[in-house]
């Protein structure tokens, strides 16, 4: 009896370690609130909702929780220091703790684990439909110039589920696209192999004699033609869905077989058939769509074997799965970590990895547009030719893959001592002894070149027609290093005169002064162009220059968090301070991109352990991608739609 009193008690003393270990070190009315009082409430009111944000109205915990999204913005801005603003009285360490931890734990423990988020039904992509129908046929068809240009979203990715409409225009283009893709199939004899299987091959009637006396009738006049059909249109089928099919969907392709091959009066109906039944394949739902089926249950459950490949597949190739990875998808429990690994690793070491660093790194970068468009006026660069766009668009990409695959630091992406040069970018960039066409690793003595902001890529697209633009430039790292957005402008923030900005001799520095000098105008611009300036060294075009005309240029600056730095090698050491704000950032990228929505409240462990990845992990790539291959928002799933519940 003793024994089982003693029993209780250790029970019961656990039970009270545990809920206090539960509780929050702050409490929102004795901590938290007084700092937001002092601190926040003055310009986050009812009556001045600076930022479109009125902080003053939340009273509790509970409120607090229901807009978690907004309150990880908060401290996201604490974080980086851009909160206070730099004319309001700063935090001290101990108050930007009770802010920045206190959030964080009211909000963390507020979340149920295992909620894998809502994924709806994606279409593909038009890079993905490219690179799908270049690995399922050998055609290399042009997707991006054929369909209609598709909206962004998903932090501009254009694999984000919820803009990927299909339209009336879209659907005839795709069965105009299929007719394309399988009459270049049917006029390519070295396209075929391993595809169709036709009457023109060795032995072909001996296997329909053979097949004709064991499983068909004699007076079926399409039992041998379709029986060799079936050779091609099911293993076609089951690659283009990326999945075994259905006894049903078999019987659907054997009706449009027989359907045309009945039909056809031409002198060849086998390839009129085949070709028709292909078609079809690929204007399915099946083939157009990342399909996920849903299950009977409200509760979140595990992908299939097929549809976990078809998600990494997606993410690291943008394409189908090859063959070893649909093998695994059937054979092996992919969902086995030791396994999974294995195929990550081989994925990221296959030359298709190249179309993730591209895909990713220039939508990510905002540098899709470059290789088509010209951002600047060619009146005024015309030294900016088509072949040094494409060469800069290039550069992004092979660095972004270098940092991915060779060097394997994410950091590089900051600041590294190599650049991503030929002879015609190294001469553009006054880079010395570079010759050839040839883009690769070029080691560098400073770290002026070294990094992205350096890239001609990025500086010339947050660059205006005529000019420089430091807000741009400000803003771009600010939203796609920092992960820290500034608001929208007001209304009436007016633009500087760009007739006088655009001058050679023109001081921008002196002209922004100008602008900001409006209160409503002040605070976004104190974050953003203090950066800007940083950058003004780099011209429209990317080039050095030490110079306005006559007139020095001058990079030194402070930023909102106080640091104080002189041209872009400090201002990209500084940035590398601040790894916290960059690991969540390209967590946050990674993670929409390969999940293909928006990131929710709900998602918030996954991002914190994604982030302390990077962290640990010296921000290595390819433990930063298992561990996203691994959480549970990507291997498992919840229904978009829940299922009625059956009355009584």
């Amino acid at each position: 009896m003793s024994r089982l009193f003693g029993m209780v008690l250790v029970g019961t003393a656990l039970l009270i370690l545990s809920a206090q270990a539960q509780q929050p070190k702050y409490t929102f009315q004795d901590q938290i609130r007084p700092v937001l009082d002092k601190h926040c409430f003055s310009c986050h009111n009812v009556g001045k909702v600076a930022g479109g944000i009125n902080l003053e109205k939340y009273e509790s915990a509970g409120h607090l929780i229901k807009d978690g999204e907004v309150w990880l913005q908060v401290v996201k801005q604490v974080q980086v220091g851009q909160m206070p603003p730099a004319d309001k009285p700063a935090l001290n360490s101990e108050e930007r703790t009770i802010l920045v931890e206190g959030i964080n734990d009211i909000l963390i423990s507020s979340l149920k684990e295992n909620n894998p988020g809502r994924v709806v039904i994606r279409r593909l992509s038009h890079s993905e439909y490219h690179y799908t129908v270049l690995d399922l046929t050998g055609v290399n068809f042009d997707a991006t110039g054929f369909f209609p240009a598709d909206g962004s979203g998903g932090r501009g990715f254009d694999n984000y589920a919820r803009t990927l409409f299909l339209t009336p225009l879209k659907l005839e283009r795709y069965y105009d696209a299929a007719s394309q893709i399988v009459d270049t199939l049917f006029s390519a004899p070295e396209l075929q192999q391993n595809i169709i299987i036709s009457r023109y091959q060795p032995n072909w009637w001996a296997t329909v004699q053979n097949w004709i006396t064991q499983w068909f009738s004699s007076d079926d006049l399409t039992a041998a033609p379709l029986a060799v059909a079936e050779q091609s249109i099911f293993p076609f089928a089951s690659r283009a869905y990326r999945r075994f099919l259905s006894s049903t969907e078999k019987d659907q392709l054997r009706g449009i077989f027989r359907k045309v091959y009945q039909a056809d009066d031409s002198d060849t109906p086998f390839d009129a058939a085949l070709a028709a039944t292909f078609k079809a394949i690929l204007v399915s739902p099946h083939f157009l769509y990342k399909v996920e089926d849903e299950q009977p249950t409200p509760t979140p459950y595990r992908l299939s074997g097929f549809e976990l490949a078809n998600r990494l597949s997606y993410f690291l190739w943008s394409s189908l799965p090859d063959e070893e990875l649909f093998d695994a998808a059937y054979r092996s429990n992919l969902h086995d970590s030791l396994l999974l690994r294995q195929q990550v690793l081989r994925m990221l070491n296959d030359p298709k990895a190249k179309r993730f660093s591209e895909s990713f790194a220039t939508q990510w970068f905002g540098i899709t547009r470059l290789k088509e468009q010209n951002p600047v006026d060619p009146e005024r660069f015309p030294e900016f030719t088509l072949p040094l766009r494409q060469a800069m668009y290039q550069e992004s990409v092979d660095y972004f893959h270098h940092a991915l695959t060779e060097s394997k630091n994410f950091l590089d992406l900051i600041v590294s001592d190599y650049a991503m040069l030929n002879e015609d970018l190294a001469n553009h960039y006054g880079v010395a002894g570079v010759t050839g066409n040839q883009l690769r690793p070029v080691s560098l003595t400073g770290q002026r070149r070294g990094g992205v902001l350096s890239m001609g890529s990025v500086l010339a697209s947050t660059s205006l027609p005529l000019r420089t633009s430091p807000v741009l430039r400000g803003k771009w790292v600010l939203e796609e290093i920092l992960g820290t957005p500034p608001p929208p402008p007001p209304p009436d923030a007016g633009e500087l005169p760009e007739e006088e900005a655009a001058q050679p001799d023109a001081s921008l520095r002196d002209l922004l002064a100008l602008h900001r000098n409006k209160p409503d105008c002040y605070s976004c611009h104190q974050k953003m162009d203090p950066i800007g300036f940083g950058l003004e060294n780099y011209d429209a075009l990317g080039r050095w220059r030490t110079h306005y005309g006559k007139e020095r240029i001058i990079a030194w600056d402070t930023l909102a968090s106080g640091e104080v730095f002189n041209g872009p090698e400090e201002l990209k050491r500084v940035l590398l301070t601040k790894q916290d704000n960059f690991a969540r950032t390209l967590a946050e990228k990674m993670f929409t991109y390969a999940i293909g929505r928006n990131i929710e409240f709900v998602d918030e462990p996954t991002m914190q352990r994604l982030t302390s990845n990077l962290l640990n992990n010296q921000f290595n790539p390819e433990e930063f991608i298992m561990e996203l291959v691994y959480s549970y928002p990507f291997r498992y799933k919840i229904n978009d739609f829940q299922p009625k519940l059956k009355a009584s």
